[in-house]
C-alpha cells in the first residue's frame, strides 16, 4: 500500500492527500505536484525543502558525512581512480572496464583543442579580466563554433556535447590564465593525462620543456574528483533550470559557471586564501578567532564548516592528507602562509567553540592551500572548480534531457506587492 501525507485545514476546506515517494537512500519526499489543482502552492525560499528532480547520480548525507557518486563512496574513488574514470562513472553510470576506459580517454583526447578562431574571443578581454568572466564568455561562445550540438533532443549529439565540454574546458581554463599573464597559449599535449595536460597548459612555455611533478599531478587529480559533482547545489540547479528550456549545452554550462562564481558557492576557497592573506601572520590568529566567535562582528572564518555537512566533510579528510603530501614534496611547511594555515587548522580541530559546533576545516580550506602551493593564483581557484564540476554538470544535464518527466522550470511566488490600482495620466499624479 502506498504511503501518503494528508494536509488538513482549520477552515472548511477538505483535506488533501499527497503521495510519499521513497528513494533508494535518503529522506522520503512528499509529492506536491497536485497541490496547484487545489489552489495552493508551497513557500520554500532557497528550495531548502524541495526536490526539483529525481536523480541517480550523486547522494549526500550531511548528518553522516557521506558523499557517493553512483553509489561509490568518494573516499574510494579519490584513492583509486583518475578523473576521467570518475567522469565516465558520472556520465554513463558505471566505472569503465579496461577497453571502455581506453576508448573514453581516446575520445576525450580527440577533442582537447579549441577551434582556432576561438583565440579571438580571449583577445577581446582586458588582460586583467577575471578568469571566471573569460570562461563564462568562451564556454557560451562554443555554441557558435559547434552549432551541431544545439539540438538537445538527440542523445548522440548530447553525448558529443558532453565529450567536447569535458575535453575543452581545461584548455579554456588554462588559456584564461595564460591570457592574464600575457604568455602564449599552450596547446594540449595528448600524450599526457588529464591533470598533467592541464598543468602543462598552465605552466609550460614555448621556451623550455615542462614535466609535471607526479605528486602534484595526483593532488590535482584528487581536487578534480572531489569537486566533480555535489548533488543539486546552486550551480547544478542552475544548469538544470537553464537546460529545462531546451537551451544548448554550452549556454547551460556557462550559466553554471556564472552561478559557481558567487562567494557563497565556488568562491569559498579563493575567499579562504584571501582571509589568510588578510591575517598575514601566525601572531594575529587569536585576533581573528576572537572576531569569529563574536556574534556582533560580521567577520566569518572562511573554509570552516559546511551548510550541507553537519559532520566532517568527507572530502576534507582526503584533501587534508593530500595537502600535507604536497607541502612535504615542495618543502613548504616553513613557509609563513602555510604555517599560518596549519596553525589555524590545529586550533579549529581542538578549540571547543569549533568542535562543539562542528566547524571543521572543509574541502575548500585544504584545496585552496594545495593550489596555492602548486603556484596557482587565487583568481584561478574557482575556474579550476568549474573545470572539475563540468563533469557533474554535463552528467546532470544529460540525465535531465533523458527524463520523460522533465518540464520547463517555473517556480511560483508569494506575491506581496500592491493590489490592483488604476492608471493615472501624468498630469494627474
Amino acid at each position: 500500500m502506498a504511503t501518503k501525507a494528508t494536509i488538513t485545514f482549520d477552515s472548511d476546506s477538505p483535506p488533501i492527500d499527497l503521495p510519499i515517494l521513497k528513494g533508494s537512500l535518503g529522506t522520503d519526499v512528499i509529492d506536491i505536484r497536485s497541490l496547484g489543482k487545489h489552489g495552493y502552492f508551497t513557500y520554500d525560499p532557497g528550495f531548502m525543502s524541495t526536490a526539483a528532480c529525481n536523480s541517480d547520480i550523486t547522494f549526500i548525507d550531511g548528518e553522516q558525512g557521506l558523499l557517493y557518486y553512483r553509489g561509490y563512496p568518494i573516499e574510494q574513488l579519490a584513492e583509486n581512480c583518475d578523473f576521467l574514470e570518475v567522469s565516465h562513472l558520472l556520465l554513463h553510470g558505471e566505472l569503465p572496464n579496461v577497453d571502455q576506459r581506453e576508448a573514453f580517454v581516446s575520445t576525450i583526447k580527440q577533442h582537447t583543442m579549441l577551434h582556432d578562431q576561438m583565440s579571438n574571443v580571449f583577445r577581446g578581454f582586458r588582460r586583467d579580466a577575471h578568469p571566471m568572466a573569460v570562461m563564462i564568455a568562451v564556454v557560451g561562445a562554443m555554441a557558435a563554433f559547434y552549432p551541431d550540438n544545439n539540438d538537445v533532443s538527440d542523445p548522440a549529439l548530447r553525448k558529443t556535447a558532453a565529450i567536447r565540454l569535458l575535453a575543452k574546458v581545461p584548455t579554456i581554463a588554462a588559456w584564461s590564465f595564460k591570457y592574464n599573464l600575457g604568455q602564449p597559449f599552450m596547446y594540449p599535449k595528448n600524450k599526457l593525462g588529464y591533470a598533467e595536460n592541464f598543468m602543462h597548459m598552465m605552466f609550460a612555455t614555448p621556451c623550455e620543456e615542462y614535466t609535471p611533478n607526479p605528486i602534484l599531478a595526483k593532488a590535482f587529480e584528487r581536487i578534480l574528483i572531489l569537486h566533480a559533482d555535489h548533488e543539486q547545489n546552486a550551480s547544478t540547479s542552475t544548469v538544470r533550470l537553464v537546460g529545462s528550456s531546451g537551451a544548448n549545452p554550452f549556454a547551460c554550462i556557462a550559466a553554471g559557471i556564472a552561478s559557481l562564481w558567487g562567494p557563497s558557492h565556488g568562491g569559498a576557497n579563493e575567499a579562504t586564501l584571501n582571509m589568510l592573506e588578510e591575517m598575514g601572520d601566525v601572531s594575529r590568529i587569536g585576533e581573528f578567532i576572537k572576531r569569529a566567535k563574536d556574534k556582533s562582528d560580521s567577520f566569518k572564518l572562511m573554509g570552516f564548516g559546511h551548510r550541507v555537512y553537519r559532520n566532517m566533510d568527507p572530502r576534507a579528510s582526503i584533501m587534508r592528507k593530500t595537502c600535507h603530501e604536497v607541502l612535504n614534496e615542495l618543502g613548504l611547511h616553513d613557509d609563513p602562509m602555510f604555517k599560518l594555515a596549519m596553525e589555524l587548522e590545529k586550533i579549529a580541530l581542538e578549540d571547543d567553540y569549533f568542535v562543539t559546533r562542528k566547524l571543521y576545516p572543509n574541502v575548500d580550506f585544504y584545496s585552496g592551500i594545495v593550489m596555492r602551493a602548486m603556484g596557482i593564483p587565487n583568481s584561478m581557484f574557482t575556474a579550476i572548480f568549474a573545470l572539475a564540476r563540468t563533469a557533474g554538470w554535463i552528467s546532470q544535464w544529460c540525465e535531465m534531457n533523458a527524463d520523460p518527466e522533465q518540464k520547463i522550470g517555473r517556480p511560483r511566488q508569494l506575491y506581496t506587492g500592491a493590489e490592483r490600482r488604476e492608471f493615472l495620466a501624468l498630469h494627474e499624479r
